[in-house]
Formats: C-alpha cells, sequence, structure tokens
C-alpha cells in the first residue's frame, strides 16, 4: 500500500520510505535516510542522514533523530542512527547518530521515549525500555532490555545499566547500575531489586531470591567487590540471570554504585 505523505512535507527524492506509512505537513526527511512500513511521522519532525528504521515506529512532534553528534571529536564523519520497530518517540525527543565513520547510535524494538528525552551519540539501547520526561543519556552509554528511567534521569557518558534496572526520577549516576535493580538517591545507590519488573518478564520466584542473596553479598557484605562476586559463585545457585549478573559487575569499567 503506498504510503500518505503530504505536499507539504520536505523529503528529500534519494530518501527510502517504506509502504503505508503516514507523513504529515512539516516533516523534514533528508536523502540518506530509510524508513520502514507503517511509521507514523507527525508535524515538525526532521529525520536526518544517517538514519536507519524499522516499521510500526511513530515519531511525535518536535522530535529530531540522526542529528549532529553533541561531540568535540565529531570531524563530519558518516555514521548512523539505527532505529528498530514499534518504538514511541514523543514530542521534542533528540537521538544523535554516531560520532565516528561507520559508528551507530542503536536504539532496539518496542520503546517508549517520553517527552524531551535525549539519547546521546554512540549510545545502544535494547528493547522494551521506558525513558522518563527530559531525561538524558550521554554518549557511548550501554541500556539493556527493559530498564525504566523515571523523569529527569541523568546517565553519564559511558555507564551502563543493566536490563531489568529502575532508575529513579532526578537520578544522577557516573557508574554502571548492575541489572534487577532499583537505584536513585543522592548520590546514586542500590534501593533493592526490582521485584516488580522482574516478575513481569516472568523471572522464577526461586530466582528471585538467588538475585536478593547475590545483592546483598555485593552491596551489604564486608568485602570487597571482587571477593562478592566469588563468594556469589560459590553460595548462589547459577542461572542465567546470576550469570548476567556476575558478567556485568566482572566487565565494568566505570565500576558499580554503591549502597544508599
Amino acid at each position: 500500500m503506498a504510503s500518505d505523505i503530504s505536499p507539504r512535507a520536505e523529503i528529500s527524492p534519494k530518501a527510502k520510505i517504506g509502504d503505508n506509512c503516514k507523513i504529515f505537513p512539516f516533516v523534514y526527511i533528508e536523502e540518506d535516510v530509510e524508513i520502514g512500513d507503517n511509521c507514523i511521522i507527525f508535524p515538525f519532525v526532521s529525520i536526518l542522514n544517517g538514519t536507519r528504521m524499522g516499521g510500526h515506529n511513530k515519531i511525535h512532534q518536535g522530535a529530531v533523530i540522526g542529528a549532529l553528534p553533541q561531540d568535540f571529536d565529531f570531524r563530519g564523519e558518516k555514521s548512523e542512527c539505527i532505529i528498530g520497530h514499534n518504538n514511541i518517540i514523543r514530542e521534542n525527543v533528540v537521538i544523535n547518530r554516531a560520532t565516528h565513520n561507520g559508528g551507530q547510535t542503536v536504539i532496539g524494538d518496542d520503546n517508549f521515549l517520553m517527552e524531551g528525552s535525549h539519547i546521546s551519540h554512540d549510545t545502544k539501547v535494547g528493547n522494551q525500555c521506558v525513558f522518563g520526561y527530559g531525561t538524558k543519556i550521554a554518549g557511548d552509554c550501554e541500556i539493556g532490555d527493559g530498564v525504566i528511567f523515571s523523569s529527569s534521569v541523568i546517565e553519564n557518558a559511558g555507564t551502563r545499566v543493566g536490563e531489568g534496572a529502575m532508575i529513579q526520577a532526578g537520578t544522577t549516576f557516573s557508574k554502571d547500575v548492575p541489572p534487577y535493580i532499583i537505584a536513585g538517591g543522592t548520590p546514586v545507590g542500590y534501593g533493592g531489586v526490582n521485584f516488580t519488573m522482574c516478575r513481569t518478564y516472568g523471572i522464577d520466584e526461586k530466582v528471585l531470591k538467588h538475585i536478593a542473596n547475590a545483592y546483598r553479598l555485593v552491596f551489604h557484605g564486608q568485602t570487597s567487590l571482587f571477593d562478592a562476586v566469588n563468594q556469589i559463585k560459590e553460595q548462589v545457585p547459577d542461572s542465567e540471570e546470576i550469570s548476567k549478573l556476575t558478567s556485568f559487575i566482572e566487565s565494568s569499567k566505570k565500576g558499580i554504585i554503591s549502597k544508599i
């Protein structure tokens, strides 16, 4: 089915638009752009060079997708902004493409970016994440599946958030947030296991107890983080979730947040 494109939208003839899209007046789309099927692009959206968008996305008024990276190292290189499928991107959201030649900023599938949120250059976002009002994600961050950011969260550059974590409103953090936990406060700290989200994703109750025990060793033990991870491997029954937890901590370059 042909797309419904307003004659008042400014779209490069070289842009690739999928089938059954609805593009409203005053949309601006540059030449090196690909948009999948069944997308809805509301008025005053800008989709810029390097954007590769999947199907069934809704982009609301004032959003800028594939914006030039706000990075002093950027010299005009050709890079990409990859958007998956079934994402809702609300008003005035900004997503930057990557800084260096061949680099990618990546947004997965089924994410919800609320008004005024910002995903910076080279950041990788998984699936089914929520970014609350005014949340700002700096460059080179990694965000796992099912992460929830409440409003006005600031994630500083190069940090990671593990899957199933929740960041409370107004939190700023510069270290990694491990999977399956709640983080918040000033300074940011561990606020317990995110049981609600874990149950939503079908994690077994027995495994939830194991996760809680693992984080008790990490955040409330009297040992080093290295020793805490070894204790988890020795004392906590293994599972996919426990393996992800220990691997995340062991691979941290920034260090992880502390207890509140």
